[in-house]
C-alpha cells in the first residue's frame, strides 16, 4: 500500500469533536483503517479526519435483526458479534482480517461474493448519522427494517468516497447464518464458456450464494447454504450438469478468505475495482489477460470485477465504471458517469467542497 501525501491527522472521539474539526479546516477528508489507501489520495491542502476514535456497536437487537455502529467500528468486531447470535452480513464484507471500519466498507461500497444472491451493503443500509460540510450533525433513515419513509439518502454514502459528508453511526439489517456451506469448483475451459455458464448457473433455481471465478484459471466457483441433506442434493445435481469436484471445507475456507482479503493482488500494486455486467465477463477476462502482468477476479456473478497490476505497471484500457482502491493509479480510470442528483446532493450537504469534489 502506498504512503499518503497528506500530513495532518485528527482523530476526534466524539461526533461534537468531529464536527469542531470540520469547522475548522477549509478543506478535509475522511479516513479510516487505510486499507484502500487510493480513496482519501488527494491534495496535501485537505486535512485528514480519521474515524478510528468513533467505534463501537451502540446498540443491538437480535430479534429485530438490526444493529447500531459507530462508523469507526472495525468490521471484525461486528463480524465476531454477529456470530455469538447465528447472525451475519451476507454481503461479505471485504478486508475484514485486514482491519477495514464500517464506514470505510460503506465509503468504498466494497461488497463481497455474497451481494450475488443477497444484494450489496446498500440494500442492508437502514439509517445513517454524519457530518456534513457545513460542520452539521444530521440523521437520516430509521433504525428498524419498515421505516422507508422520505428520500433514501442513506444509499447515497454507498460507494460516496467521503465526499457527501463523514459517516459518524450507521443502522444495518442483519440475517440469520445459513445451516451450512459448500463450495463446488466447476470446469470452465475457455473465458466464453466460464461466460456461458456464470449466466446460466445465475438464472437456475439453486439459489446459488456466490458465483465467482478467477480470470487466470479455467474454473468457477459456486457456494451454496442450507442444512445438509438439502446441499447433498444441490451438489449432485449441480455436478450432474457440469464437471466439477466439491471443494473440502479447508479448502474453501481459504478461497473466501483469499477473495475477502484480497490476497491474491500485486503487494504495493495498483488494484481496481470495476462495474461490469454478466455479458461483458469474457471481455474483462481478454483484457486481463491481454496484459503480462495483471491479475484479475470477476465476483458476484459478473457484476463485479476486480483488476490488480504490480506498482509501476500502467493499467489497461478499461471500458467499464472503475475506481482505484490502492495504488499510484488514477482513482477514476474507466468510464466516471456523472448523474444530476449526485450533483444536487454535493451541493446541499457540502456547497463550499469542503469535502473533496465529486471529480477530484
Amino acid at each position: 500500500m502506498k504512503t499518503s501525501k497528506l500530513e495532518m491527522t485528527f482523530e476526534p472521539v466524539t461526533p461534537e469533536e468531529l464536527v469542531e474539526t470540520i469547522r475548522a479546516y477549509p478543506r478535509v477528508v475522511p479516513v479510516g483503517a487505510g486499507t484502500k489507501p487510493r480513496l482519501a489520495d488527494v491534495g496535501s491542502e485537505f486535512a485528514r479526519v480519521s474515524t478510528l476514535q468513533l467505534s463501537g456497536i451502540v446498540e443491538y437487537e437480535p430479534s429485530e435483526f438490526t444493529f447500531t455502529a459507530l462508523a469507526g467500528t472495525p468490521l471484525a468486531q461486528i463480524v465476531a458479534a454477529l456470530a455469538e447470535r447465528g447472525q451475519y452480513l451476507p454481503f461479505d464484507p471485504m478486508l475484514v482480517a485486514g482491519g477495514a471500519t464500517l464506514g470505510g466498507t460503506i465509503a468504498a461500497g466494497l461488497s463481497g461474493p455474497g451481494r450475488f444472491r443477497f444484494g450489496g451493503l446498500r440494500d442492508f443500509i437502514l439509517g445513517v448519522q454524519f457530518a456534513d460540510g457545513e460542520g452539521r450533525l444530521l440523521r437520516m433513515g430509521g433504525k428498524v427494517v419498515k421505516n422507508a419513509a422520505g428520500f433514501d439518502l442513506p444509499k447515497f454514502f454507498v460507494g460516496s468516497l467521503g465526499r457527501f459528508g463523514i459517516l459518524v453511526e450507521v443502522t444495518f439489517k442483519v440475517f440469520p447464518r445459513p445451516a451450512e456451506l459448500r463450495t463446488l469448483r466447476i470446469d470452465a475451459p475457455d473465458a466464453a464458456t466460464k461466460e456461458r455458464l456464470i449466466q446460466e448457473a445465475a438464472g437456475a433455481r439453486w439459489e446459488i450464494d456466490a458465483l465467482d471465478a478467477p480470470a487466470a484459471d479455467d474454473v468457477v466457483f459456486m457456494r451454496i447454504g442450507g442444512p445438509a441433506v438439502a446441499l447433498d442434493a444441490l451438489t449432485k445435481e449441480i455436478l450432474a450438469r457440469w464437471p466439477g469436484v466439491a471443494l473440502t471445507g479447508e479448502q474453501a475456507t481459504h478461497l473466501w478468505e483469499t477473495v475477502g482479503e484480497m490476497s491474491w493482488v500485486h503487494p504495493e500494486g495498483n488494484v481496481v475495482k470495476l462495474a461490469l455486467t454478466p455479458s461483458r465477463i469474457a471481455e474483462f477476462i481478454a483484457v486481463v489477460r491481454g496484459h503480462a502482468e495483471a491479475r484479475g477476479w470477476v465476483s458476484a456473478g459478473g457484476n463485479t470485477g476486480y483488476l490488480s497490476v504490480p506498482a509501476g505497471s500502467a493499467l489497461p484500457t478499461l471500458a467499464w465504471p472503475a475506481v482505484t482502491l490502492s495504488g499510484e493509479a488514477p482513482l477514476w480510470p474507466g468510464e466516471h458517469p456523472r448523474f444530476e442528483v449526485m450533483q444536487a446532493v454535493k451541493a446541499a450537504l457540502d456547497p463550499n467542497n469542503r469535502f473533496p469534489k465529486l471529480d477530484e
